[in-house]
């Protein structure tokens, strides 16, 4: 349980599964459209569900859940794909050269390993705009930092531990900082404030080459 009027189902077993989490994104889109759960919320591999505890008793709710996952297939929304330009290193990416020692690679490696994947929006949290893309090439799934920074500039391209990221606005992170994109992550001045969904292609372009082309 997650308090008295909450359930966090935790459909990991093992490593990342992209299958997993699609029927994780369904099961979500299901039960918002149900009376009794007040928001469904995906994690990586896991899903809370919060309900009202003096409307809903927990114990049936435990069971409706076991129920749904069981019978959840995976009805994918078409997803967008979205291109980002990355000012990679210097002043925008202070921990380029930390990371290309720690995997034993040249920054130009680095740059290019991170700039050749293709990664998912696999979830959304910790603030407004903030995504975990999985795709993050094993070679740069470095931990996290052990101590935060207090400020991590909007709009850093971010790698921790096997996920990838971009920040939407300026905030605390021990994230590492790859460099700079101009994108927007989040905006309540937009009609649809997320520029990311779940689900969604996800691709980083080296700005440098943009500029060569």
């Amino acid at each position: 349980m997650a308090g008295t009027g909450g359930w966090l189902l935790d459909m990991a077993e093992g490593a990342f599964d992209e299958s997993v989490q699609a029927r994780i994104w369904a099961m979500a889109r299901a039960l918002d459209a149900t009376g009794w759960c007040m928001q469904a919320v995906p994690g990586v591999n896991n899903l809370l569900v919060t309900f009202d505890p003096l409307v809903t008793d927990g114990e049936w709710a435990s069971q409706a859940l076991r129920e749904q996952w069981a019978g959840t297939v995976a009805n994918e929304v078409p997803p967008s794909v979205i291109d980002v330009r990355v000012d990679y290193g210097g002043t925008f990416g202070e921990d380029l050269s930390e990371i290309a020692s720690w995997a034993g690679l040249t920054e130009e490696d680095v740059i290019a390993i991170h700039a050749g994947g293709t990664y998912r929006v696999a979830a959304i949290g910790a603030m407004p705009g903030f995504v975990y893309l999985t795709g993050l090439d094993s070679r740069l799934a470095i931990s996290r930092r052990s101590s935060p920074r207090l400020r991590v500039e909007k709009g850093a391209v971010i790698i921790g531990g096997g996920h990838a990221g971009v920040m939407p606005c300026s905030a605390p992170s021990g994230w590492h900082i790859l460099g700079r994109t101009e994108l927007d992550m989040f905006s309540p001045c937009r009609q649809d404030p997320l520029l990311f969904h779940l689900g969604d292609i996800v691709r980083f372009h080296d700005s440098r080459k943009d500029c060569s082309e």
